[in-house]
């Protein structure tokens, strides 16, 4: 049977540096309890275009993965970090509750 898990999807218009800062983040987060998939995508058709999306086991593993910020062995992605805010243009990223699933 499968619980509630907690979706994040939606698409972010970006300056085109923006995925390459992303890479410490998405590994820290794809590490975390309760991640069950993380991804900052390129869309082939438009440049600056980046689809989001995240896969949690619940709320909770989400607050508690972006309440923890990077530890010290990320030092650099506070840094990181502000550039990345400061390279998002645009975004349409909302929050999903599933409860059933089906493979297609």
């Amino acid at each position: 049977m499968l619980h509630d898990v907690l979706i994040v999807a939606g698409d972010r218009r970006v300056l085109d540096r923006y995925l390459d800062s992303c890479r410490a983040a998405v590994e820290a987060a794809r590490s975390a309890p309760g991640c069950l998939d993380y991804a900052r995508s390129a869309d082939p058709v438009e440049p600056d275009r980046v689809t989001v999306y995240e896969r949690w086991t619940s709320r909770a593993a989400v607050q508690s993965f972006r309440g923890t910020g990077p530890g010290d062995d990320l030092s650099e992605q506070i840094i990181s970090e502000q550039i990345v805010s400061e390279q998002i243009i645009d975004a349409d990223v909302r929050e999903f509750t599933c409860s059933d699933e089906r493979r297609l």
